[in-house]
């Protein structure tokens, strides 16, 4: 049985650097999780140290994203070239372990001129889609300044996978405050806040029609389940994983959780 895992972080060192020197405003409180523990050491490498984590799980293949918040918050110049650069070492990453690698696309989302044009060069990189968020600043993903990077995605069909997000200051100050700032950080991210703001975020491109039916009739269908660890921010280890998959009733259902619907949805061979 193949394990495939397709939301899997690491790190850009100079990203993050440039996320944490935003002002306050602008930032991201969520950067806070890469520090804990070895968390970091672990974002920052995509090579040998990652991969004995896999085997150490039993995970075969690794689908790589960046933490978050990407790009999203950055000025557009800054945001295009870090997100080229991302992309280059992601690919280079890959191409190093082909065999237990993946990675998906970061997009300079700020920059709607330039989204689309880096989706389709990292695509050509052997990149198998894009991880973006809800809002870049207070643009929501179903602007239609984002028109063409969602039509440049489905003609290359290379999947969009959105990603929690936490919820905006004005938001986190109404809704998740009130304790000491970490319990106000994990209800707004972890603990509630991320989920929900993923969820208004696909609910809003199903509304204004970027799907074509809603993904939530069928979510707990076989065919409509991956799997992921969230590395290293969640670390299961092998024999939690196996017990987890025993669970399933039958094995076709099984194997397609874990890894058939990521080959079919990446295009992905294992083989």
């Amino acid at each position: 049985m193949a394990l495939i895992a397709i939301e899997e972080h690491w790190n850009l060192p100079e990203l993050t650097s440039a996320v944490k020197a935003l002002p306050e405003d602008r930032g991201d409180a969520s950067v806070l999780f890469d520090e804990l523990g070895d968390n970091l050491e672990r974002l920052d490498d995509i090579g040998e140290a990652r991969i004995a984590a896999m085997d150490a799980q039993g995970i075969d293949l690794q689908i790589l994203s960046l933490a978050p918040p990407g790009t999203h918050p950055l000025e557009p110049a800054d945001a295009r070239t870090l997100s080229r650069r991302a992309n280059d070492i992601a690919a280079e990453a890959v191409g190093r372990h082909p065999t237990r690698l993946r990675a998906f696309a970061t997009l300079p989302m700020a920059d709607p001129t330039a989204d689309a044009t880096e989706l389709e060069r990292a695509a050509g990189l052997g990149l198998v889609g894009a991880m973006v968020y809800g809002r870049t600043g207070e643009t929501p993903l179903d602007d239609p300044r984002y028109d063409d990077l969602f039509a440049t995605a489905a003609a290359l069909r290379q999947p969009i996978f959105i990603h929690p997000q936490i919820p905006s200051r004005t938001v986190r100050e109404a809704v998740y405050s009130g304790f000491d700032p970490m319990t106000d950080l994990a209800l707004a991210t972890v603990g509630w806040g991320w989920h929900l703001e993923a969820a208004l975020a696909a609910l809003r491109l199903i509304v204004h029609g970027a799907f074509d039916r809603h993904p939530g009739l069928e979510v707990t269908t076989p065919d409509r389940l991956l799997f992921s660890t969230d590395y290293p921010f969640l670390r299961p280890v092998k024999a939690d994983i196996e017990k987890f998959l025993a669970e399933f009733p039958a094995d076709e259902e099984r194997d397609k959780f874990t890894a058939g619907n990521a080959c079919s949805l990446f295009g992905i061979s294992l083989a």
